[in-house]
């Protein structure tokens, strides 16, 4: 091998690092070669070796670790969190999208900065947020996009939405004690760890199995893995899984994955987190100039229902109160006579909408009758006949007599129970 030209100029340990590193470089490439050709030896040594790395903490048992969830107190963080939903639903060639621009443009006063329509877009695909928190009053969500962002942040009595795309804002207020519950109830969706292991932790009883599943590190945290699964058959949730952090019990990534297999339904974790006080000027808002202001109903009372000093207007109050008891009231009549038939994982909500159940193929519902078939699967039963439509976690049976029942069952258990209303 010909010396390189400039080892005239380098001393004899210069010269043993620039070729050592170029050994290092070149290795690079030739370890992927090697790895394939023993993957077939190696095999049977993975789940010996998975677990490897992580980290080594003392023994838990899972209702230390419940406890310890339920304890956790961490008032100050900021981070990212990639979430992935792969609920299977049908591809329906653009229809949502064209009913969500219809919706907007038909003249109701919708936003695109209004949180409890802009977060629904965490139900489907894969996508990164950025969260802050520093106390009961101050916390902001980021939904990061190719080349935008929306914001919801929370900061004192005031709650903004901004969607940096269309420039539309979105401001309510709220104020007191109940401030960090308005803002749960603006955004209205689950969207980090915390949150969906919050509602999960709620479906522990009698027919789940709870149990704590060694360890794991998460965005550089040690964390238990606490794997929480239904007893019996017939549910589409195969396990969730729970890591939590070591030392302050916040839940750092969460996983659904189903009983049929494949990827996860839900899969949210922390890939980065600082539990240090985020900067005040985190949480600052100003709508921007030109942006379009949409102002949304104070979450306590009615639209405007506190001015500039957090007073809450009694007559403003009494009317979003009576609004919202007749919304209720409204919501409780299109559900006359729910029911729950089962119960636990494999519980199915059942009601009635007093009509002929959904039109099926081209005589009786024409095109749109055709459509609806080539999205459910035809069942019968002693119930009679009807539609099973299904996602890889909520499935709905509409019977041809108007019958509705739903849950995160498989579609044999939908039978039953609609057999068993007989």
């Amino acid at each position: 091998m010909a010396p390189m030209a400039s080892d005239d100029s380098m001393t004899a340990a210069e010269v043993d690092d620039l070729r050592a590193a170029r050994r290092r470089k070149a290795a690079r490439y030739v370890v992927p070669v090697a790895v394939v050709g023993v993957a077939a030896v190696t095999i049977g040594l993975v789940p010996a070796l998975a677990d490897s790395g992580d980290p080594d903490l003392p023994k838990i048992t899972a209702q230390e670790l419940i406890e310890k969830i339920a304890a956790s107190d961490v008032q100050q963080l900021s981070g990212t969190v990639k979430i992935t939903t792969d609920l299977g639903l049908p591809d329906l060639g653009g229809l949502e999208s064209s009913l969500a621009s219809g919706a907007m443009e038909s003249g109701d006063g919708g936003s695109s900065a209004d949180p409890s329509s802009k977060l629904t877009e965490l139900a489907t695909g894969t996508h990164t947020l950025r969260v802050a928190a520093d106390g009961p009053d101050k916390q902001k969500l980021s939904l990061l996009e190719n080349a935008s962002e929306y914001s919801l942040i929370h900061n004192g009595k005031d709650v903004w939405g901004y969607d940096s795309e269309s420039n539309e804002v979105y401001h309510s207020t709220t104020s007191g004690a109940e401030a960090e519950k308005g803002a749960e109830k603006d955004k209205d969706v689950p969207a980090t760890p915390k949150d969906m292991a919050e509602e999960a932790l709620k479906a522990v009883d009698d027919t789940t199995s709870v149990t704590v599943d060694g360890t794991a590190q998460v965005a550089g945290r040690d964390a238990y893995r606490l794997v929480i699964k239904p007893k019996a058959s017939g549910s589409t949730v195969g396990q969730i899984t729970v890591a939590v952090d070591s030392k302050t019990g916040l839940p750092l990534k969460f996983t659904l994955t189903p009983s049929s297999g494949g990827a996860a339904v839900v899969d949210a974790g922390f890939t980065q987190v600082s539990f240090a006080k985020p900067a005040a000027s985190t949480f600052d808002f100003s709508p921007p100039k030109g942006a379009k202001v949409t102002e949304g109903e104070d979450i306590e009372g009615g639209a405007h229902g506190a001015d500039d000093k957090g007073a809450i207007d009694k007559g403003a109050l009494d009317k979003g109160i009576e609004k919202h008891a007749k919304s209720e009231e409204e919501f409780g009549k299109g559900l006359d006579g729910l029911k729950v038939i089962g119960e636990g994982w494999n519980s199915v909500a059942v009601f009635d909408t007093g009509g002929e159940g959904m039109p099926s193929g081209s005589e009786a519902g024409g095109e749109f009758g055709g459509f609806l078939d080539s999205l459910g699967d035809k069942v019968t039963g002693k119930f009679g006949s009807g539609t099973v439509f299904s996602t890889r976690l909520v499935n709905a049976l509409m019977t041809d007599d108007g019958k509705v029942y739903v849950g995160a069952v498989d579609k044999a258990a939908l039978v039953k129970a609609a057999d068993a209303g007989k």
